[in-house]
């Protein structure tokens, strides 16, 4: 483990570090001054529509497109042939980590054109698109292309295509299978299961979701001929990585092509990988010599977006006789939709054994998944991409368990967790906790919520023919690593200091955050600190935003710069100031001679370096001639948010609705920059998470028809979901792995809510003789599940 000494923090400030600041960008965004990827506009712009299959699975025979051809206002209609003739390649989707099957074998990627080419395999596949002077008339054009499709049968359930003679959608990859995946120590697991004192299995589905980030997606493309380079607008969570993607399937180099992403409205996970629509744009521009714009309609989205989750799952925990943990074993199914993504195989493998543990000293691991493609929307990341998963999976056995062998649920999560003497905790898949106080959280989460006084309130709620649960959600995350990401600082002629950074804010609130830290480090005010984030043109290096890294990530790359900064500015202060290099000190954005009133400021500083002006005429050659600076915060291990939450729900039992009316988050996030942020984001996450636990639900029907492709057949939890009282609180143990000490929050909310809204759910159930019940748990699935306990009992 890479252990860092601990920032030295500077004397508190009112809008420094750990400073409950309102966000600097929300003037500008409540405003309507926002700059999403819609808002931009370029001279002779043209608009694209596209056809998408009408079939989940079939063959193409034919694309007819003179029709549309003739079409008033159109430029031109592309398919598959047109772009292999130019030169544009597949997109390649390669996952973050080189998966081998069980067996040792690679992983190999299925073959994915911007233009679906010998075969459709899904809904909504994209097959041609049209260019046209409007949006109105490429839409209308769009519409007369004729599919000449054979449709063959299709395969939604994940279960069904691995079973045999099931539909196949690749000839290079029999029975549908993309990864077999096995990963700890099956045999251990084994005999620690075999000589269990008691075994708790669980069958839990992780439902599918559909993103619906409140920005759907859109892309201007141009190119520039004489340069032969391309211009591409387009939201993402970061632009080098996709940048890089998108050169590479236009057959160009890197720097070539230029990703510019503007305010992006949500995201999530699914906006940060490449689609077929930007490859179509970028092509479309070249050919015609002309911008071409597309925006996404909503319900274009609900097939064309990638969507999240998709797992099916046999959990299982052994258990000694005092209720010690052995071993967990989770066995099952990951959905990947009809094409791979670079995220999709990642949840449902080592996303689940890194995070099924928690916060518990389990001593023994064995995860084994099949990961198969279906004729669904393809998987992507969504929100925690495999950290809440494997926590609620661990959460719902801990729960069971303890019915099942008469322990109290919350002692039996208190004997068997990690204590602060034990750290650092080395797990059995290899991730070490540093630092945390997980008994000290429950304690807390179980007092803030009043615990005690819970009978109370559930014979109220009986006396209103209600019936009331409370649940516990314990979870620990690993993030993504931080790693290679860039810090630039450019001291401006107009008194302000931009920071570059290959992170990317998609709703993060970057630009206060990171703003803080480098007032904390060098005392520039806060409303004079600037942000560019979105430029490739202007950045040298970067990750992007994801798996709650940025903090860690730009944060940490922000206080070395800083750093290297003062050290630069403290050898130039000494000449300008007249006296030894050692005298000076560095003091609230001041360089100051030890011990006298001798002073200077770092903007005045930064300002006569660039004007040359106001300095010694004999500073030696060696000394630096700006203060402006590019540094690259190399890496850090990952780190482990974690904490307690604890639900409380009420149930009518005559309509099956369930309302979440208490809800109490105890976490630690390490250093907090911004408290207030922070708030701000567990409590969409929680949300997201109860909208996935009792609302959500994504149904394909026989066919590969998206039955649930509107916000009418879909539904997203709104204000009135929030739980009427809502609290948060921070007990904060920081890392070592970082300069900050911050572990990152962006996904906990969902980590924490999935297990403790459904152990709440079903104890409210279990007076009623209702067990088990799966996500979404939708007012009809609830209704029914009492109905059927009643009509048993």
């Amino acid at each position: 483990m890479n252990v860092r000494p601990a920032l030295d923090m500077p004397p508190p400030s009112p809008t420094g570090i750990g400073q409950p600041v309102p966000r600097q960008e929300d003037a500008l965004l409540l405003r309507g001054e926002g700059r999403y990827t819609d808002d931009v506009a370029l001279p002779g712009q043209l608009h694209a529509a596209f056809v998408r299959s009408p079939y989940a699975h079939g063959v193409i025979e034919g694309v007819d497109v003179e029709a549309a051809r003739a079409m008033p206002g159109v430029v031109a209609v592309y398919t598959a042939a047109d772009l292999a003739a130019a030169g544009c390649g597949p997109i390649t989707a390669r996952p973050f980590i080189p998966f081998k099957h069980r067996d040792g074998t690679p992983m190999t990627i299925p073959r994915r054109g911007a233009l679906a080419e010998s075969k459709v395999r899904f809904i909504g596949d994209p097959v041609a698109v049209v260019v046209a002077r409007t949006a109105l008339e490429a839409r209308d054009a769009a519409e007369a292309v004729a599919l000449e499709i054979t449709p063959l049968p299709a395969v939604t359930r994940v279960e069904d295509a691995l079973a045999p003679g099931a539909p196949e959608l690749y000839d290079a990859f029999p029975g549908n299978l993309i990864l077999d995946y096995e990963a700890g120590d099956p045999e251990r697991v084994a005999e620690a299961f075999a000589g269990a004192a008691h075994v708790t299995r669980l069958t839990l589905s992780n439902n599918r979701v559909v993103v619906n980030a409140m920005e759907p997606r859109a892309a201007l493309a141009a190119y520039d001929a004489e340069a032969g380079a391309f211009t591409l607008h387009a939201p993402s969570q970061g632009v080098l990585g996709k940048r890089n993607a998108l050169a590479e399937a236009m057959g160009v180099a890197p720097d070539r092509l230029r990703l510019l992403t503007g305010q992006v409205g949500g995201s999530f996970g699914m906006k940060g990988s490449v689609f077929p629509e930007e490859v179509c744009l970028l092509h479309a521009a070249r050919a015609l010599g002309a911008p071409v714009r597309w925006t996404d309609q909503r319900s274009e989205s609900f097939m064309s977006d990638h969507h999240g989750r998709d797992m099916e799952v046999t959990a299982e925990l052994a258990l000694d006789a005092k209720g010690r943990f052995l071993a967990v074993r989770v066995t099952g199914f990951g959905n990947l939709g009809a094409y791979l993504t670079a995220v999709g195989p990642l949840m449902t493998t080592i996303g689940i054994l890194r995070n099924v543990m928690g916060m518990y000293r389990t001593p023994l691991v064995e995860v084994r998944t099949r990961c198969a493609v279906t004729n669904t929307v393809p998987i992507g990341a969504y929100r925690g991409a495999g950290r809440p998963e494997g926590n609620y999976y661990m959460e719902r056995l801990i729960d069971q368990a303890a019915h099942e062998m008469g322990i109290d649920r919350v002692r039996l999560r208190r004997i068997n967790m990690v204590t602060p003497a034990m750290l650092p905790w080395t797990t059995p898949a290899g991730t070490v906790y540093d630092s945390g106080d997980f008994p000290g959280l429950l304690d807390r989460a179980l007092e803030a919520a009043d615990w005690a006084g819970f009978a109370a309130r559930r014979r109220e709620s009986r006396r209103r023919g209600r019936l009331r649960g409370r649940g516990i959600g314990c979870y620990l995350e690993v993030t993504a690593p931080p790693a290679n990401e860039l810090c630039g600082l450019r001291f401006e002629a107009d008194g302000t200091v931009t920071i570059l950074t290959g992170t990317l804010d998609f709703g993060q609130g970057h630009l206060s955050s990171f703003g803080q830290i480098l007032h904390s480090r060098l005392g520039v005010p806060l409303d004079r600190v600037r942000l560019v984030q979105g430029d490739s043109g202007r950045l040298s290096a970067g990750a992007g935003t994801g798996g709650s890294k940025s903090l860690m990530a730009s944060g940490s790359a922000i206080v070395e710069a800083g750093d290297i900064v003062i050290e630069r500015g403290r050898a130039l202060a000494a000449h300008v100031l007249e006296a030894g290099v050692g005298d000076i000190v560095f003091d609230a954005g001041r360089f100051v001679v030890a011990g006298t009133d001798r002073a200077i400021g770092i903007m005045d500083l930064a300002a006569r370096l660039r004007e040359g002006a106001g300095l010694p005429s004999d500073l030696p050659p060696d000394l630096p001639a700006t203060l402006d600076i590019d540094h690259v915060f190399r890496e850090a291990p990952s780190a482990y948010p974690n904490g307690c939450h604890v639900a409380e729900v009420e149930v009518d039992p005559e309509t099956g609705t369930v309302e979440v009316v208490r809800y109490v988050m105890v976490n630690d996030f390490g250093t907090l920059i911004n408290p207030l942020i922070v708030e701000g984001q567990l409590h969409g996450g929680v949300l997201q998470g109860i909208g996935q636990a009792l609302m959500e639900r994504t149904v394909f029907d026989e066919e590969g028809q998206l039955v649930t492709g509107s916000f009418m057949d879909y539904q997203l939890p709104r204000a009135g979901d929030i739980p009427p009282l809502f609290t948060f609180e921070s007990r904060p143990q920081p890392t070592a792995t970082n300069p900050l000490g911050a572990k990152g929050c962006g996904e906990a909310g969902c980590a924490g809510s999935l297990p403790s809204v459904m152990n709440a759910l079903l104890d409210a159930l279990a007076a009623e003789g209702v067990r088990h019940l799966d996500m979404p748990a939708t007012p009809q699935a609830v209704w029914r599940a009492l109905r059927e306990a009643r009509d048993a009992a």
